[in-house]
């Protein structure tokens, strides 16, 4: 069963579905079908949370970049969206349970499901990832090697040593020890009318002062309660697993791959960006030089995707 949200044709259109047993959000510029010969797709996989709709303004001005010519999709996490009416959270609650498919491996084993189920074999691919979504795409490289991957754009990656970071380091002990007093606070914010929640999202992001608005509408959305309680489920074991670089799969895959850090951001230092760089001299790596935060999507969206276009333009002649 899927439901879909038609909306103008200059914006993505969003839609949900089904995979890996769980509730996913879908926003998609471009055709909405791809077994018709389509050649490309750009999909992007998200940081955590992992709401599409913080990334509607970086797809949009992507497809728009890319002269209309090449569907651009973002994919949410399985569970890091609010089901319509018609639809729950999960297909069948054992099975979620069993395929653990709100875990760290399971949205792996999701996105995998996705383009399977999404993308014909044939298609050539760009992925873009943000934040955990890097990991996410190593993974999905490493388990599938028979993917048509042109390039992989990695902004902000956290592919290593997550719970090290400074921010890893503030965060971990609320993740990991006091997990359930998180699931509480949410579930209290979950009991706020929708009009108070925006109020509350707009202070937040009122230090903000190029905000994309778009973004505060998914905000609001995720503080429902159970699309967050699925984040933070997600976000403990990031810190108990990303540990690691996985070297093997960048060195078999290095020409594909660009790398984008932050000059300071707190989940990937520039202490990670000089390593990497030095155990990897031919690769492509890049140090964000625009002031950008990892949270790009918040103010920076429809800047980063024109540099991203700039990139890759000469890989898109195919």
């Amino acid at each position: 069963m899927e439901s879909a949200v038609t909306v103008s044709r200059d914006e993505a259109q969003t839609d949900f579905t089904y995979c890996y047993g769980a509730i996913t959000e879908v926003q998609r510029c471009g055709p909405l079908d791809l077994h018709n010969g389509q050649k490309l797709l750009v999909l992007v996989i998200p940081g955590n949370p992992g709401v599409v709709g913080f990334y509607r303004t970086f797809i949009q001005t992507l497809y728009a970049m890319f002269g209309c010519h090449y569907p651009v999709w973002a994919v949410s996490h399985a569970g890091h969206c609010v089901p319509p009416a018609s639809m729950d959270m999960i297909e069948d609650a054992t099975s979620a349970a069993d395929l653990d498919t709100f875990g760290l491996n399971g949205q792996v084993q999701h996105k995998l499901a996705f383009l399977r189920k999404h993308v014909p074999k044939e298609t050539n691919l760009i992925l873009v990832g943000h934040s955990i979504g890097c990991y996410i795409i190593l993974e999905i490289m490493r388990k599938d090697p028979s993917l048509k991957i042109l390039k992989a754009i990695m902004l902000f990656p956290t592919i290593e040593r997550m719970a090290l970071t400074p921010q890893g380091k503030v965060i971990t002990p609320l993740l990991c020890h006091m997990r359930y007093l998180t699931y509480l606070s949410i579930f209290l914010l979950s009991l706020l009318p929708d009009r108070l929640k925006a109020r509350l999202v707009k202070l937040v992001f009122a230090g903000i002062g190029a905000l994309d608005h778009s973004v505060v509408q998914p905000t609001v959305g995720l503080l429902s309660g159970d699309s967050a309680a699925n984040a933070v489920y997600m976000a403990n074991q990031e810190m108990r697993t990303v540990l690691a670089r996985d070297n093997m799969t960048i060195k078999r895959n290095l020409e594909k791959f660009i790398f984008y850090y932050g000059a300071t951001d707190h989940w990937c230092p520039v202490q990670f960006y000089n390593e990497i760089k030095k155990d990897f001299p031919t690769g492509d790596f890049r140090l964000c030089e625009n002031g950008f935060r990892h949270a790009f999507v918040l103010d920076a969206g429809k800047e980063v995707a024109k540099m991203i276009v700039e990139w890759i333009q000469t890989d898109l002649r195919i």
